[in-house]
């Protein structure tokens, strides 16, 4: 339960560090890159049933 409200919440997260607003236009890639690495090692926790 708490994995799937976690990844959830990650996946808004990646969404929202998409730099399409004009003031992240400058951050590149690397929120999103970061949350991104976040989101793989969580689903991978989830899919071998450490979480």
């Amino acid at each position: 339960m708490l994995g799937t409200i976690l990844l959830v919440i990650l996946i808004l997260l990646l969404i929202g560090a998409l730099p399409t607003w004009p003031h992240s236009a400058s951050w590149g890639y690397a929120p999103s890159g970061v949350l991104g690495t976040i989101l793989i090692i969580i689903l991978i926790l989830l899919l071998l049933g450490k979480l």
